[in-house]
């Protein structure tokens, strides 16, 4: 059986993905990575979440321990309304060098499954990165299914954010302010 690591961005997306590589033949190890995620309560909260996921569907999880915001920072600035395309490149960067390193067939990310993420921009940067290090790229459109994943976690409980992650998104989702021309985009909560 080929074997997939699944960047995963939280537990909501990652329901329904895991799922849907498994049935197209794949062993799915989840890969954690995001350092964009701020504040670090915020981080850890959503690891939680993806942690129970990762257990109740029998999912091996790899965690990437440090919690590099100060790499997310560096990564974005001066770059603040075009963010996302720095943030998919740090977080897949470090997936398909894992992936690679470790000898997995290949690597995808959840991102694709979110309506409130940019998805040609995740596909591009999953097909760049997989040119950079050498690792086949998995590419599905999820996004008709995000409800599928919505429903298999909702009654696990888990953690469910408010916002995408960054700094930027919190503030936008808290002022209001809904998806931004800036780049960012925002998540909602049922």
């Amino acid at each position: 059986m080929p074997s997939l690591l699944l960047h995963i961005c939280c537990a909501h997306c990652g329901a329904y993905s895991i799922e849907h590589w498994r049935n197209q033949g794949y062993s799915v190890t989840a890969f954690w990575y995001n350092p964009n995620i701020h504040p670090y309560l915020e981080h850890q909260q959503r690891l939680g979440a993806v942690e129970m996921l990762a257990n109740a569907s029998g999912t091996a999880l790899i965690r990437h321990d440090s919690y590099d915001i100060v790499e997310f920072f560096r990564a974005v600035v001066g770059h603040e309304g075009d963010r996302c395309r720095h943030c998919f490149r740090l977080r897949l960067s470090l997936t398909a060098s894992v992936a690679r390193d470790r000898c997995f067939d290949a690597f995808s990310t959840t991102i694709l499954i979110s309506p409130y993420q940019k998805h040609e921009l995740a596909r591009q940067t999953g097909e760049a990165t997989a040119a950079d290090y050498g690792v086949t790229f998995l590419y599905a459109d999820l996004r008709k299914r995000f409800s599928d994943s919505r429903r298999i976690t909702k009654p696990m409980g888990l953690y469910r954010q408010q916002y995408c992650g960054c700094l930027f998104s919190e503030v936008e989702r808290y002022r209001g302010l809904g998806q931004s021309t800036s780049g960012g985009a925002q998540a909602t909560v049922e």
